[in-house]
């Protein structure tokens, strides 16, 4: 297991001139892909209309007229895990973009040129690694931008300690996504095919769901769910949990059942961090043992 894991250690992320190259590549293929390019922008530009929506007074028939940048839900610091946990359910358009990836690779047969033309496996697999971490990195500046610009017109705080707290959502943002398409990479490389990548997601789902079942049956939920949090879909989404409950703590403060754990934690960042490493290596091993 050492051995393996030594694998990616000796990988040179420093070395800039590789990493440039290896991204460039992979840009270029996705820019001239034009399903790749419809859903890299719709990715981008949804959590954008958030900005819009805020300024939006929706009139409900004449009783009454909602706005939501009225709401109290884009203040310091709650505005950040707002944002963050809803931009979030948007990484599915560039899962099927990073599923794709690969799909087309080898339906196109330009996984086995690249490789003739010199690229080696290992730097195959690291070229959509780096456009993961591109996007990702490019998505959560989007995100730092417009939670800021939300924040500074509707909060009701303007201190900078409080702006600043909380603040490690981001990065939990960032972690999310790339543990999130380092495992659609996985599945790509291991399906071929983007609609069985897909839908090996969803199984994966079930699956986390079903083991919980079983431990919660013989043993407890408490045990079960401790297990559960190691899982990788589920450690994703433990890095940003709701925030309805903590925005009804707001309006009804007398609630206290409504309490729940909603912080940032960072063994949850250590959890998925590992599960990064282990998807990326595994897409690496399979396409090594892979004969092409």
């Amino acid at each position: 297991m050492v051995l393996k894991v030594k694998w990616y250690f000796q990988i040179k992320f420093l070395d800039k001139k590789m990493y440039l190259k290896l991204l460039q590549l992979e840009l270029q293929k996705l820019l001239l892909n034009r399903t790749s390019k419809i859903l890299i922008f719709i990715s981008f530009i949804l959590p954008l209309c958030v900005i819009v929506l805020s300024s939006i007074k929706i009139n409900f028939f004449g009783f009454f007229t909602l706005e939501l940048g009225e709401l109290g839900i884009f203040n310091f610091p709650l505005v950040w895990h707002v944002t963050t946990y809803f931009s979030a359910l948007f990484k599915f358009f560039f899962a099927i973009v990073v599923v794709s990836m690969i799909g087309n690779e080898y339906s196109n047969k330009t996984l086995k040129q690249n490789l003739i033309d010199g690229l080696s496996k290992k730097e195959f697999i690291l070229s959509k690694f780096y456009a993961i971490l591109f996007f990702s990195l490019v998505s959560t500046v989007i995100i730092f931008g417009i939670s800021l610009i939300l924040g500074l017109i509707y909060s009701s705080y303007n201190e900078f300690g409080i702006i600043i707290r909380e603040i490690e959502y981001l990065p939990a943002y960032f972690f999310k996504l790339v543990g999130f398409f380092s495992f659609c990479l996985f599945l790509g490389v291991l399906a071929k095919r983007s609609a069985f990548a897909l839908s090996f997601l969803f199984v994966e789902f079930i699956f986390e769901w079903i083991i919980f079942g079983l431990i919660a049956w013989k043993s407890n939920v408490e045990l079960a769910s401790k297990i559960q949090n190691f899982f990788p879909l589920t450690s994703m989404s433990n890095l940003i949990k709701q925030p309805f409950q903590r925005i009804a703590i707001t309006k009804f403060p007398d609630k206290s059942s409504l309490n729940y754990d909603y912080a940032v934690h960072f063994e949850t960042m250590i959890i998925v961090g590992v599960w990064i490493l282990i998807f990326i290596y595994l897409s690496y091993f399979l396409l090594k043992k892979r004969d092409l």
